[in-house]
């Protein structure tokens, strides 16, 4: 059976550890992702997840965008992204890993999407290698041969899951998708210092029209507007689950000026960055800052 409620005190550990290295895999309940008992906010996670609902019903609020959880609900979330799980005891099993987990292996953990309902057999396979995974990640926690079995079997999951019919339909053609997932790895190491179209498919050595092509193919958005929401999604971000302040989040994204930063913000938001803080612990925010890709559209890799 799938653990819910509580784990046993070494899987805890194991989940809320921040010494973790990065080859680490392991497992816990829902909770301990949490900043404090209840939600009050949002958490901004430092690693890969998956997580699969055992118990109750609710939703999780993944970077600002509500997704409906019940029994069989599996939740794919990366590091960098703001989780907030609501709901009557709503219990889940959580995998984690680190960026090195999975190296070497023929797997790409990006391709899932980031919410996807399980029924019937599709639902009985994952449960089962999501339970034997948690209770071989706790039973042989701190055994050094016990990493290339957490690895494989974390790969064979993923593998699984990669395999499920898509969620969304007919996926994007995958010139169109690789292009997009170019220009999004590009952006993530970027957007602190330019938002030009111009700048990145410079980079990728490709067209401004090449990149709004792809962005408007996977994302129906343009590839101005696709390097500005990843900034205000960061923004957003910083705002919902760090106490910085609003200068500093802002100059960190680029903006000298709290000026330019609070116009921009309001643009693409539709609130300021102080009402956006303040209503912070209030579930869903007055506007969403809509996800990059949709959720059933493929994750560019390394997204943070």
């Amino acid at each position: 059976m799938v653990t819910t409620g509580q784990p046993s005190p070494a899987t805890r550990t194991g989940l809320s550890a921040p010494h973790l290295g990065p080859g680490a895999i392991v497992t816990g309940a829902l909770d301990d992702l949490a900043p404090a008992p209840g939600w009050p906010r949002p958490a901004m996670l430092d690693r890969d997840l998956l997580i699969l609902v055992t118990h109750g019903h609710g939703s999780a609020e993944l970077d600002f965008r509500a997704l409906p959880c019940r029994p069989g609900t599996l939740v794919r979330a990366r590091p960098g992204q703001v989780l907030r799980c609501l709901g009557s005891q709503l219990d889940a099993t959580v995998v984690g890993w680190g960026p090195d987990a999975l190296r070497g292996l023929d797997v790409d953990p990006d391709a899932l999407p980031a919410h996807r309902q399980l029924a019937g057999e599709d639902a009985d396979a994952v449960i089962n290698e999501v339970s034997q995974l948690a209770v071989d990640a706790d039973r042989h926690a701190r055994l050094p041969a016990a990493e290339a079995l957490l690895r494989h079997q974390l790969a064979v999951l993923l593998l699984r899951l990669a395999l499920l019919p898509h969620p969304g339909g007919t996926p994007t053609p995958r010139a169109e998708t690789e292009t997009f997932r170019r220009l999004c790895r590009e952006v993530e190491r970027g957007y602190r210092h330019t938002r030009r179209v111009e700048d990145y498919a410079a980079e990728l050595g490709c067209s401004v029209r090449t990149l709004t092509r792809a962005c408007l193919a996977v994302t129906g958005r343009s590839a101005k507007q696709v390097i500005d929401e990843r900034v205000a999604l960061q923004a957003c971000r910083l705002l919902a689950a760090t106490d910085e302040s609003i200068a500093r989040i802002g100059r960190a994204l680029g903006f000298p000026e709290p000026t330019n930063f609070g116009r921009f913000f309001t643009r693409e938001v539709g609130v300021s960055p102080g009402t956006f803080r303040a209503d912070r612990e209030r579930p869903l925010p007055v506007r969403l800052v809509r996800p990059r890709p949709p959720a059933d559209s493929p994750a560019p890799a390394g997204q943070a």
